[in-house]
């Protein structure tokens, strides 16, 4: 992994997180902590278009249609997705940055290279 110029290491290996900071990506977080709220998030960013119906949506899971709402009002409140109606369906799509902002959190956490006990350690294997 190449790190990008001017910047080392992720941020949470750059400096300790101020808490106010921390608090708002605690939120965005534990948003996406829940494998329905994952996998809801992933299936409306890879969607044709950017963009997903509700009706698109409630399929692929074996809960109800109120437990699915719930779920996205959680991603919605997070500001990690956004909606508008469409006549009797709801239409979500991405927050880019708000999406960006959990990615950039841990890039390029792999690749440290400004300490020099960092070049002992193994590199981190994800499963």
């Amino acid at each position: 992994m190449t790190v990008p110029p001017g910047q080392c290491c992720a941020p949470i290996a750059r400096e300790p997180l101020a808490e106010d900071t921390a608090a708002e990506l605690a939120v965005l977080l534990k948003a996406v902590a829940d494998p329905v709220r994952l996998r809801l998030l992933s299936m409306i960013a890879s969607h044709a278009g950017g963009e997903a119906c509700v009706c698109d949506l409630t399929g692929a899971f074996d809960l109800t249609a109120p437990t699915i709402s719930h779920h996205l009002k959680v991603l919605r409140t997070a500001g990690l997705i956004d909606g508008e109606r469409r006549g009797t369906w709801v239409y979500y799509r991405v927050v880019p940055e708000a999406v960006n902002r959990l990615g950039a959190l841990f890039t390029p956490l792999a690749s440290r290279v400004d300490t020099p006990h960092d070049e002992a350690a193994p590199s981190p294997v994800l499963r």
